[in-house]
C-alpha cells in the first residue's frame, strides 16, 4: 500500500484551472481499483492519495498521467507501507492474509 503526498509547487489559480482533469484521472484509478482514498491537505497546500493493487513502478507511471504531473503543478513523495491493522469496518485495507488473522 502506498501513501502519495502531493505539494502544490504552482499557484492555487493554476491548481484550479486544472482540478476538473485531476478530478477524472482519479475517478480512473478509483475505477481501475488503485485508488481507496483522496483528498486535499487543509490548508490546501497539496493532497493524499491511498494506492494499492500495484507495485511502485506502476504506481509511478499511474501518477505521471495525472495532469497535475503533467503540467508540473505538483510534486509527489510516495510512500510504501504494511497496513498490519485497521479499524473494525475498515478491513479491506488489509493484505487478505492479514484480515483473516485479525477477524473475530
Amino acid at each position: 500500500m502506498f501513501l502519495v503526498v502531493l505539494q502544490y509547487v504552482q499557484p492555487l489559480a493554476l491548481i484550479d484551472q486544472a482540478l476538473e482533469a485531476h478530478r477524472a484521472f482519479l475517478d480512473r484509478q478509483y475505477a481501475a481499483g488503485v485508488f481507496l482514498a483522496s483528498g486535499p491537505l487543509v490548508p490546501r497546500t497539496g493532497g493524499v492519495i491511498l494506492a494499492t493493487g500495484v507495485g511502485r513502478l506502476d504506481l509511478e507511471a499511474v501518477l505521471a498521467e495525472d495532469p497535475f504531473a503533467q503540467a508540473k503543478l505538483a510534486d509527489y513523495q510516495i510512500l510504501e507501507f504494511e497496513p498490519n491493522r485497521a479499524a473494525p469496518g475498515a478491513e479491506v485495507l488489509l493484505r487478505p492474509e492479514v484480515a483473516r488473522s485479525t477477524g473475530p
